[in-house]
């Protein structure tokens, strides 16, 4: 009976975190229209609900904790509660960086922005679509996928640096542009992020799958 309602603790965690990376992807989405669309009040709904990720971060750790120090699990389980703790830190704080895009839409205030969004688009769906993969490893323990999800963190780098680049350049040809210039540079930084936060869940994955721990995809800047 224990280990029958211990199981289905770990499958409600599952759950709760699934549903959490659902809340983060959604951030990742609204922020970045919010931003291509100047909507200061969606803007500012997003950082307000940024509070029930944060929540949810807290209660999966304080199940987690009791779980640990209840059923003192061994081996796998134990990989299994860790992998989920240090997963759901890492969906809050990429839910922290949507919130970030969201508060760089409130500081631009409605102006018009500097440049069609493109590649700052381009980033989020890549990043958005990394994440709901390794969220399927995740649940499936499917170390071979996390290991390729980790590999396309380099395509979202390549876009950020050229986001980088072309806004540098705007700035340099137009001092006016350089408010605006960073406050996009700071947007297109945070999706960057994001990317990293997916590569990190996805370590993860993979030490829930083998028992392995390695640092994979290590940026070369």
């Amino acid at each position: 009976m224990a280990r029958r309602a211990y199981h289905k603790a770990i499958e409600k965690l599952e759950n709760d975190l699934i549903e959490m990376s659902k809340r983060a992807s959604t951030a990742i989405t609204e922020s970045i229209d919010a931003l291509k669309n100047n909507d200061i009040k969606k803007a500012k709904e997003i950082i307000k609900n940024d509070a029930i990720i944060n929540k949810t971060r807290f209660d999966i750790e304080e199940e987690c904790i009791h779980l640990i120090a209840t059923q003192q699990p061994m081996a796998v389980d134990l990989r299994i509660i860790t992998s989920i703790i240090n997963i759901t830190t890492e969906l809050e704080r990429i839910a922290d960086h949507a919130e970030g895009i969201a508060k760089i839409c409130v500081m631009i205030n409605g102006r018009p922005l500097i440049k069609p969004l493109v590649d700052i688009p381009l980033m989020g769906k890549k990043g958005i679509s990394m994440l709901e993969r390794v969220m399927v490893a995740f649940t499936k323990r499917d170390a071979d996928s996390a290991r390729a999800i980790c590999a396309e963190d380099d395509d979202v780098d390549e876009i950020y640096e050229r986001v980088y680049k072309e806004l540098l350049h705007l700035m340099i040809e137009d001092p006016d542009r350089i408010e605006g210039g960073t406050y996009l540079t700071w947007a297109s930084h945070n999706l960057e992020r994001i990317a990293d936060r997916v590569t990190n869940i996805a370590e993860r994955v993979v030490y829930m799958a083998t028992g392995k721990m390695d640092e994979m995809n290590v940026s070369s800047y």
